[in-house]
């Protein structure tokens, strides 16, 4: 049994969840971190220094950070389709991953998900919001010219990094700002949602972050 140490309204949990439903994995879940808090214990910190979400404990190996879960758990017990084997098909697939979260994420989570939903309206900064959009309105366009080609970053099935990029489109096309047109991104988005496990643990309602 695999356990995941984290908040179901976490997107980097949900990441973590939605690999784990995918790859048919049994896991049980632990609350920890924002208002459930348990991230400041001694016991927590000894598996994750960081003191972030999520942690997660196979057998007798204790990991964090998100997308290294992920990569984990597709080199392990994912198949061809969700861990291609071959090096060159993997890496084609890894660097979307790896954008999403150097470049995608930073623009909408910090820049436009806090500033619309986290921060108490007095605390929102209009310029950082103004700022992310447009950066978000420059990055949309590459992944939606991407899924031009194919219905998923790896081919014609869902991949270890469909998971890393996708978990973020929920919050993508529900924040209240102006998006740039990208049908394919929209269509890919779509594919996602008709996926049982992505509206398990992709699609969770945000409201409990929501500033009072």
């Amino acid at each position: 049994m695999i356990t995941v140490w984290g908040r179901a309204t976490s997107s980097n949990v949900q990441i973590v969840m939605w690999a784990l439903a995918e790859l048919g994995l049994a896991c049980k879940r632990i609350d920890a971190g924002g208002s459930f808090g348990g991230t400041d214990t001694p016991a927590y910190i000894r598996m994750n220094p960081n003191r972030l979400v999520p942690t997660v404990q196979d057998g007798d190996l204790t990991l964090w950070e998100s997308a290294a879960i992920v990569r984990y758990l597709g080199a392990r017990y994912g198949d061809e389709r969700f861990w291609p084997r071959d090096p060159v098909k993997r890496a084609a697939i890894d660097k979307w991953a790896e954008w999403s979260k150097t470049s995608f994420a930073p623009a909408l989570l910090p820049g436009i998900f806090f500033h619309t939903v986290v921060l108490p309206q007095d605390k929102r900064d209009p310029k950082v919001l103004e700022t992310a959009v447009q950066r978000i309105g420059m990055l949309a366009p590459m992944l939606d010219a991407r899924l031009a080609e194919s219905p998923y970053l790896g081919g014609e099935q869902l991949a270890f990094g469909d998971v890393i990029v996708g978990t973020l489109l929920y919050r993508y096309f529900t924040l209240p700002f102006d998006r740039v047109e990208t049908p394919n991104l929209r269509a890919y988005y779509d594919r996602l949602a008709d996926r049982p496990a992505y509206r398990e643990h992709a699609m969770v309602s945000y409201e409990s972050l929501r500033a009072k």
